[in-house]
């Protein structure tokens, strides 16, 4: 087959199994017309009676022809000629079109066909005219391409496909593009389709010139001796060479389709160099940088990197050019590797440095200040000037230094400094004078380490130790004043005794027994806070916990404040003190409500936190592991953030005098420490407060018992008979207590310490039926005293009185080691009880 040409021809257009049309005449009408009325003439002069048979045949045969006119036309067999068919220029468009052309009926048959159709298919004549199907059947390539135009012809849609076509006996080949549509929008016309065929072989050779060319352009960028990327404004890299990915061992599918960035090929703070040029909109700007790039391994190799980088007219910078050197190849040879080796470790040292000039303009800077001046300064403004890297506040400082160092004065101290930015962040400054030579350009080589990190710890470590030396002073204080309390309370129950209600001093000996009471809830506050005080932990639900405590909440914030509480599902357990937990929740419920003096709502949450969670949570010092969270949030005035950290020390209180003790969250912190849970507080000013209080989930065992209410007992006989050994190493408190419990009918033996205890016990030859012990002593302690009765008699009974918390000594025994503990301060009727229990029991 061939293919008509620019130069060809035009042949003449055929149109295949179509009859000629022959156009109407008017002198044919004429000539009908002229007939009809001679006949008419005529007929009138023969006379009306002998016409009258030839009108009728006449008409008889008008009707008969005009009858089988009308069947003709509705048979298609005679019909009006479009004269728009007939337009000359319509017809010659189509006829000497360069595509080829043909129509088909329903049948596939073809009914037009014009000369470039012909060509292209190899048809002599009209009569030699075949649809495409027919053209190209048998041949593989085409057949697919044919089937779905054919199925788009049958449909009454629109196609286009683009072949290729073999040549003959080592011809080259030809490329066609094939298209098919519907002749029109009628019903009759949509069922012929319009077939066009175009020879495209010469706009395929073009563009395969192109694409090849194209192809070499780019081997030639791969293979080339140096490394080449390009990344974009977001750090994506878009391009790299075969050289470069090779070098950094790196398969080049990855790059390009969102697969590397910019700093996994560049080690270090490297990446922040690249991206700190100044942009000046409408320029293009080169850098040079030795750096290291970073292997898929991890290894490190040094390059010089030509950095070209075009801004646009806004300022925003497009892709990069980036030329790489590799100087692991040449580094032996080169005359300025010196030069390089320090430009590498001026760019990697982790701390940032710059050279400025006295107004403090930065004149180089290394790739960690990059980095620095982008955290503080995303707008570019501490790339030109390096003050704008400290805080407003704190900037005199570093001018003063860099003056100091314009002036060529030595020994410059450094100083810290917060920076500048989002956070609270801070830095050391060390600066230095420059050369003599360099004095024109540069005053001062600034250094900059940041201290962010060691200035935290340092905080949260003397926070932690100032906590610990307080709460040591809390319980050092609290255990000598239980010592003075117990005598007070003791003595007043001998008084109370003495006297009875009717008396006029009964009234002033109640009065000094409800302040004793007082003083000892303010020493059991300072006990909670050092941790010391007794717990007697039992398996809790929170959610049932707190649901009791909804009435008495209630009350305590009053009518103005909106009291919610929401409840997670299936809260898991925790094993706390009841009476202790409650306090807490109390105490955050009042300090709530006097921060809301005016309304506003109280809500408490509760829900689980999984140790996976609990890994991704921001609070320090709390290790992962599953907790229950109690969050008691306010809309109250908030905390500000100068006091924030002190409110959980005792006796600090932002109350007016006489409105507080300063205790209350100094005791919430006691209580979850002692528990082994973790709080932490956030708070706005003006917008409310959230405690978090995170309790270690509580994991049921066989041991666990579920504690009933204890049912109401008559009053209890507290008299009794058996030798006690009382040991306390205060005087006063000690007589007291022998004098109570011989009014009970005990007897008793005193002694002021240890030493003193066992010979009296040597004395009874062990014949003592209860030991009544103080803990901290001297000479011998109560665990001490514990373990040397023991050896003289394994049975010996034995209660614990003290301040502490009965789990600050009981550490030191062992397990298996039994004893009961009374804290301190008790009552009169506290101790006698304790007794008769423990002399009672088996």
């Amino acid at each position: 087959m061939t293919a008509e040409t620019d130069t060809d021809p035009p042949r003449d257009p055929i149109a295949a199994h179509e009859p000629a049309r022959r156009g109407g005449s008017i002198v044919l009408v004429l000539l009908v017309a002229g007939g009809l009325v001679a006949v008419a003439v005529a007929l009138t002069t023969i006379g009306r009676a002998q016409a009258q048979p030839y009108i009728v045949g006449l008409l008889a045969l008008l009707a008969t022809v005009g009858l089988f006119s009308l069947f003709a036309y509705a048979a298609g067999i005679i019909r009006f000629v479009d004269r728009t068919a007939d337009d000359p220029v319509m017809g010659r468009i189509a006829d000497h079109a360069y595509d080829g052309l043909a129509v088909t009926d329903p049948r596939g048959h073809v009914v037009y066909s014009n000369a470039a159709y012909l060509a292209l298919t190899g048809a002599a004549t009209a009569q030699d005219a075949r649809p495409v199907e027919r053209v190209f059947i048998g041949n593989p390539d085409v057949s697919e391409a044919v089937f779905r135009l054919l199925k788009a012809a049958r449909e009454g849609k629109r196609q286009q496909e683009e072949v290729r076509i073999a040549g003959h006996d080592g011809a080259h080949g030809r490329w066609l593009r094939l298209r098919v549509r519907p002749l029109g929008q009628g019903k009759r016309q949509a069922k012929y389709a319009v077939w066009s065929i175009a020879d495209i072989t010469r706009d395929r050779e073009r563009q395969e010139d192109v694409f090849q060319e194209l192809q070499h352009a780019i081997e030639y960028l791969d293979h080339a001796p140096c490394g080449f990327f390009s990344v974009n404004n977001s750090g994506d890299l878009v391009y790299v060479n075969a050289t470069l990915a090779n070098w950094l061992d790196h398969d080049l599918a990855e790059i390009g389709s969102g697969g590397l960035k910019l700093t996994d090929i560049v080690s270090g703070d490297g990446a922040s160099l690249l991206t700190s040029i100044v942009p000046v909109p409408g320029e293009v700007k080169t850098e040079v940088f030795d750096l290291d790039l970073r292997m898929r391994g991890g290894k490190t190799m040094p390059a010089r990197l030509y950095h070209k980088l075009a801004f646009g007219a806004d300022g925003v910078p497009g892709a990069s050019r980036t030329l790489v050197i590799s100087r692991a190849r040449d580094e032996r040879l080169d005359p300025q590797r010196a030069e390089s080796r320090f430009t590498r470790f001026f760019d990697h040292t982790p701390m940032a440095i710059a050279t400025v000039d006295r107004a403090g303009a930065v004149v180089r800077s290394n790739a960690r200040f990059a980095k620095l001046a982008q955290s503080v300064s995303p707008d570019g403004a501490a790339n030109k000037s390096f003050f704008a890297v400290v805080s407003p506040r704190d900037r005199h400082l570093l001018i003063a230094s860099i003056n100091q160092a314009a002036e060529r004065h030595g020994d410059i101290p450094p100083v810290e400094l917060m920076l500048d930015g989002p956070g609270e962040r801070w830095g050391q400054f060390f600066v230095t004078a420059v050369e003599e030579d360099e004095r024109e350009t540069e005053a001062a080589i600034v250094y900059m380490l940041e201290t962010t990190e060691r200035r935290t710890l340092e905080n949260q470590i003397n926070q932690s130790q100032k906590m610990d030396m307080v709460g040591l002073l809390a319980g050092g204080i609290a255990h000598d004043f239980n010592n003075v309390l117990s005598a007070i309370m003791m003595a007043n129950d001998f008084l109370l005794n003495a006297h009875k209600p009717t008396d006029p001093s009964f009234q002033d000996i109640m009065q000094i027994k409800q302040n004793a009471t007082r003083a000892a809830t303010l020493v059991r506050q300072l006990l909670a806070f050092s941790r010391k005080q007794t717990l007697r932990p039992q398996v809790l639900d929170l959610g049932d916990a707190l649901s009791e405590l909804t009435m008495l909440l209630r009350r305590l914030i009053g009518e103005k404040v909106k009291f919610d509480q929401v409840h997670g599902r299936d809260l898991w357990q925790v094993k706390a003190d009841v009476s202790q937990f409650e306090q807490v929740i109390v105490n955050l419920a009042v300090n709530a409500r006097d921060a809301m003096p005016d309304g506003g709502k109280l809500t408490i949450r509760t829900s689980n936190v999984p140790a996976q969670d609990a890994a991704k949570l921001s609070y320090k010092g709390m290790p992962p592991a599953d907790y229950v969270q109690i969050e008691v949030s306010d809309t109250g005035t908030g905390i500000p953030p100068e006091i924030i950290d002190k409110i959980f020390e005792p006796f600090f209180s932002t109350k007016e005098v006489g409105k507080g003790t300063g205790l209350g969250l100094s005791t919430v912190y006691g209580i979850v420490k002692q528990t082994g849970g973790f709080i932490y507080v956030d708070s706005e000013a003006g917008k409310g407060t959230s405690f978090h209080i995170f309790l270690p989930r509580h994991h049921p065992t066989e041991n666990d018992v579920v504690k009933a209410l204890p049912e109401a007992k008559p009053r209890a006989d507290l008299t009794g008979q058996g030798t006690i050994l009382l040991v306390e190493d205060e005087e006063g408190l000690r007589s007291l207590n022998a004098r109570g419990l011989r009014s009970r009918g005990y007897t008793v033996i005193e002694a002021s310490n240890g030493i003193e205890a066992m010979e009296a016990l040597e004395q009874k030859n062990g014949a003592v039926d209860l030991v009544v012990s103080d803990v901290v002593m001297p000479e011998m302690d109560g665990p001490a005293l514990l373990r040397a009765m023991r050896a003289r008699n394994p049975d010996l009974k034995i209660i614990f009185v003290s301040g502490y918390a009965e789990d600050a000594f009981a550490k030191s025994l062992k397990e298996t080691e039994k004893f009961d503990f009374l804290p301190k301060p008790f009552a009169l009727s506290a101790l006698v009880a304790k007794v008769k229990e423990t002399m009672t029991s088996p």
